[in-house]
């Protein structure tokens, strides 16, 4: 075992926060942690321990904001939102617009159908949260992203685009599962009327196995009529959206890819996102599953037979440099976006 930092973390039955270490074996880096009260948890943090000293290698802390909106009182992670201590500005803005959905997916991370309750804010309380983004000192937010549940559902969502936009946002994108985009071109057309920039669409691959799986429905139809209609629309940036699962998907990373580079008139990237797993899923049947994005870079270079490799892809703060001698050049001061490693792995289409 090779000792690499202490850190904290969470329990994952009582969320106490806990001190942890993050260590090396055999090639892969593992982060470990006990409660005193519910004992030790262990798990796979990266997969691969060369790629996750090169992504530490960009590693850039952020400035954070010169406003934060609340006060260090319980520290870390009580006190967020966002809080003295958060090294961030607000890159990309994400509201859930409501909880309601009309899917019922097995590995939703929101569990939107099982809350038991409608969370929903009023156009006014979204006008307020979108005008506190815009308040953020120095860099406000301009990039946002309507999310849910399934933001689609909500009948004002056109009014939603539209205010964004009167308050300053230059790029909105709508996180979808393209089920409503696939019924109608008219409604495609109206989310472009509206502003809207991109579909964010939920696109977890090309057999309608996978999709019984991840959705519990065979949706590649849906899939496939959404991106039509959209292109019927005139919307010219889609990007889709894979929630990687080994053993479900991980085998159709290239296909996809292939998919995109098909569909370049209106597909712009590819954002692929490793399952979500936590709360209180054994350690069996989390190895199971587990995948990390060094095991999405390793399975794009063998799937696309080396046309796009594991060395071509790069952590966020890699454009820190850019930014500083942009901001030196035009004599402004460019906050840093704090992101020491690669969560999602992006394949941007030239």
């Amino acid at each position: 075992m090779r000792f690499i930092k202490e850190t904290k973390s969470i329990c994952p039955e009582c969320l106490r926060v806990l001190d942890a270490t993050i260590f090396e074996e055999n090639g892969k880096v593992y982060i470990k942690k006990e409660c005193p009260e519910h004992g030790f948890f262990q798990d796979v943090y990266w997969s691969d321990y060369g790629q996750y000293l090169r992504a530490e290698e960009f590693r850039c802390d952020g400035d954070g904001l010169n406003n934060p909106r609340t006060k260090t009182v319980n520290d870390c992670p009580y006190d967020c939102g966002i809080c003295p201590q958060h090294k961030s500005h607000t890159a990309l803005a994400i509201i859930d617009v409501t909880n309601r959905c009309n899917l019922k997916c097995p590995i939703c991370f929101a569990n939107a159908a099982a809350t038991g309750y409608v969370y929903e804010p009023t156009k006014e309380e979204i006008r307020s949260m979108l005008e506190n983004l815009r308040k953020n000192d120095p860099v406000p937010a301009i990039a946002l992203q309507f999310s849910g549940g399934e933001p689609t559902v909500r009948n004002d969502l056109f009014e939603l685009i539209r205010m964004a936009e009167e308050l300053g946002f230059r790029h909105v994108e709508v996180n979808t599962n393209g089920v409503r985009l696939a019924q109608s071109v008219d409604y495609c057309k109206g989310l472009k009327q509206a502003g809207m920039g991109s579909v964010y669409l939920q696109f977890d691959g090309l057999t309608s196995e996978v999709y019984k799986f991840t959705r519990g429905i065979d949706l590649l139809d849906v899939k496939m009529k959404a991106i039509e209609n959209c292109r019927k629309a005139g919307i010219q940036s889609i990007v889709l959206v894979v929630t990687l699962i080994k053993g479900v998907n991980d085998n159709q990373l290239g296909d996809i890819i292939q998919f995109a580079v098909q569909n370049f008139d209106v597909i712009r990237c590819v954002n692929v996102q490793p399952v979500s797993l936590c709360g209180r899923l054994p350690q069996e049947e989390r190895e199971k599953m587990r995948i990390t994005i060094p095991d999405f870079m390793r399975l794009v270079e063998e799937q696309t037979n080396g046309k796009i490799k594991v060395s071509d892809f790069y952590p966020v703060p890699t454009v820190v440099p850019v930014s500083k001698a942009v901001g030196a050049l035009k004599d402004k001061h460019y906050r840093v976006h704090s992101t020491p490693t690669l969560r999602h792995g992006n394949i941007h289409l030239r």
